[in-house]
């Protein structure tokens, strides 16, 4: 089954993407698990965190038949191979840089760039892009996704991202959103796998 297909699936059957930025290679197995345990089947591991390679690559051993793993912050082109190497299949980007889209479009793996205006938003799907995220959601509303909703193409999943928490998930899927990208929220450095479990489920229980 390729990368997008799979993305789809995990992502119909739960709306949120875990994103651990700092997680540790020592410590994303337990935070992994405890995740995965909730339903969420959608990690990120920025690449501004310790080792991030490694630990995509430990998750992908781990759970890649399970989930499906990758990257985030991935802002140079050369980095689309690095996180392939490693086993990640999803390219998750601040940005809407066309040659990091086509890149891991070309590779066969999910891309899902950042954007905050149309026109961004279009730059992405020309270049490739299998989602797009909402970024960062907390300079935008609701309202400014309805408006975003009504010219993207229906079939492209938006994923809201910044500030999102158990009580704003109703509203935002009520003006078109569907998913969510999970961050401070969920994981921060130095949060035990138990801790971050709990917020997981919290986060799962509010999609109603």
């Amino acid at each position: 089954m390729s990368a997008p297909v799979r993305f789809r699936e995990h992502l119909d059957a739960c709306p949120l993407v875990a994103i651990i930025r700092g997680v540790r290679p020592d410590e994303v197995e337990a935070v992994g698990a405890a995740i995965i345990a909730s339903g969420i089947r959608i990690i990120e591991v920025p690449l501004n965190s310790p080792d991030p390679l490694d630990s995509i690559a430990r998750l992908a051993a781990c759970f890649g038949e399970q989930a499906t793993i990758g990257a985030g912050t991935v802002l140079d082109l050369a980095d689309v191979a690095l996180v392939a190497g490693a086993g990640g299949r999803i390219i998750v980007s601040p940005d809407s840089n066309p040659a990091v889209i086509t890149a891991a479009a070309g590779a066969g793996l999910v891309s899902a760039p950042g954007y905050s205006t149309p026109s961004e938003a279009f730059t992405a799907l020309r270049a490739g892009a299998h989602a797009l995220k909402l970024f960062p959601a907390e300079a935008a509303s609701p309202a400014v996704l309805k408006a975003h909703r009504a010219v993207l193409p229906p079939a492209v999943p938006v994923l809201i991202v910044g500030g999102v928490s158990p009580d704003t998930i109703a509203a935002w899927r009520a003006a078109g959103a569907d998913g969510f990208g999970l961050g401070s929220g969920l994981y921060a450095p130095g949060r035990s796998a138990d801790e971050v479990g709990e917020r997981a489920r919290a986060y799962v229980a509010a999609l109603g």
